[in-house]
């Protein structure tokens, strides 16, 4: 396929670069500075700002796909509102551009605990990383309304790690998945793998999924 992967050099999007790029699929990274993206066959680099839905329009006309791994910095200040401005921008930036599939990298906050009760709302959810857990709360709300796209949204374990990959991990829905009484894990490479298997033989369209060990 031919991939349009905004935030292709963070965390997330570095693994899902390198994973997409060992299945054959031609890659383009849209980022800020295209010069920290690595030469690499099959791989392009465009730069556009993903809060600008012109821009995300320019970069992403032509593509099969588009996967969006956005961040904008768990030390942003501005982190809720940067965070659902691209948000909203990536995704009529896709429109215009008609692109129907769309691949949406959020976080585990909104995953329930129990019933009614999600993660980000537990006392123990950590206070440095709750203002882009919320923003990433809104941004699943809101494209839970999307009905022109073929959207999947993707909610990490709650413990998201370097690691090898290993092609193994288990696929859960909306409630946060367990390692006996605490919460699983998984590393960045094999959620890579879980997103690219995603896109390849789609199971999740216009829903969302978790996935952990």
């Amino acid at each position: 396929m031919k991939i349009a992967l905004i935030g292709a050099t963070g965390f997330v999007g570095t693994a899902l670069l390198g994973e997409a790029l060992e299945r054959g699929h031609q890659v383009t990274a849209v980022v800020r500075h295209p010069e920290k993206v690595p030469k690499r066959a099959n791989l392009t680099a465009r730069a556009a700002d993903a809060r600008d839905p012109a821009q995300v329009k320019a970069a992403v006309a032509g593509h099969d796909a588009v996967i969006s791994a956005y961040n904008p910095g768990w030390k942003n200040p501005d982190i809720y509102e940067e965070h659902l401005r691209a948000s909203r921008a990536i995704l009529e930036g896709v429109k215009q551009a008609g692109v129907r599939r769309v691949i949406v990298i959020g976080g585990a906050g909104s995953l329930e605990v129990a019933p009614g009760v999600q993660l980000v709302d537990t006392p123990q959810f950590p206070a440095e990383w709750k203002a882009g857990a919320l923003a990433a709360r809104e941004a699943h709300r809101e494209i839970l309304r999307e009905r022109e796209l073929d959207w999947t949204f993707v909610s990490p374990a709650a413990l998201l790690e370097p690691g090898p990959r290993t092609g193994k991990y288990r696929i859960g829905g909306d409630q946060l998945l367990m390692a006996g009484n605490a919460p699983a894990k998984i590393s960045v490479a094999d959620l890579a793998a879980a997103i690219i298997d995603e896109l390849e033989k789609p199971r999740h369209i216009r829903k969302r999924f978790t996935t952990a060990y």
